[in-house]
């Protein structure tokens, strides 16, 4: 979730955005959540705080961009059947979840989205966009091929998916076993599947 570059002052050096990200990641892991801050990412990117907060309003943006966007640039699988496309989705999931960074995240980043309504829903339209991307077009070949409706509910079943990692994964924090996916999959294309 980075914010746009500037079109003013020169441009933006992406080896700095990818040493930000890098440090709030390796931080996060390394003193949690609260502890982190900008100053400490900063230093360790070995850039001015200024710089960061150019490109992030603060820390909760940065740390979700560092820890929860890994998934949003995986291309949608294309495994020729809906549940095996899903399992693949799902299964992205559930390792970015289970990640150390996100594990450590969370707690802190929940706390502070439940604190601000506005980065609640900026965070939730930027994590959900390019999941519900890859599964319209998930949804689109399932379509294509007979084994749903046109007008199966993406956001519907990205909640439902979605959810549920979070649920058991990110809150409960039990250790995923490698069948998680598969069910979860399993259990959602068989409620969406045309009968």
């Amino acid at each position: 979730m980075s914010s746009s570059p500037s079109s003013r002052g020169r441009p933006r050096d992406p080896r700095s955005h990818a040493a930000i990200v890098r440090a709030a990641a390796e931080l996060v892991v390394e003193v949690g959540y609260a502890a982190t801050s900008i100053g400490a990412v900063a230093a360790r990117a070995g850039v001015g705080k200024d710089t960061v907060y150019r490109r992030w309003r603060g820390k909760p943006d940065l740390v979700y961009e560092a820890v929860f966007t890994t998934t949003d640039r995986a291309p949608a699988p294309d495994t020729g059947t809906l549940t095996g496309d899903l399992t693949a989705l799902v299964q992205a999931l559930v390792d970015e979840f289970r990640a150390p960074g996100a594990a450590a995240a969370l707690p802190g980043l929940l706390a502070d989205f439940a604190a601000d309504p506005e980065l609640k829903a900026r965070i939730r339209g930027d994590f959900l966009a390019p999941a519900k991307e890859r599964l319209g077009i998930v949804f689109a070949r399932a379509a294509a091929r007979g084994e749903i409706a046109d007008d199966t509910p993406a956001d519907l079943v990205l909640d439902l998916l979605a959810g549920t990692v979070f649920f058991h994964v990110g809150l409960v924090g039990q250790e995923p076993d490698p069948g998680l996916a598969g069910r979860l999959a399993a259990v959602a294309a068989s409620g969406i599947e045309v009968r």
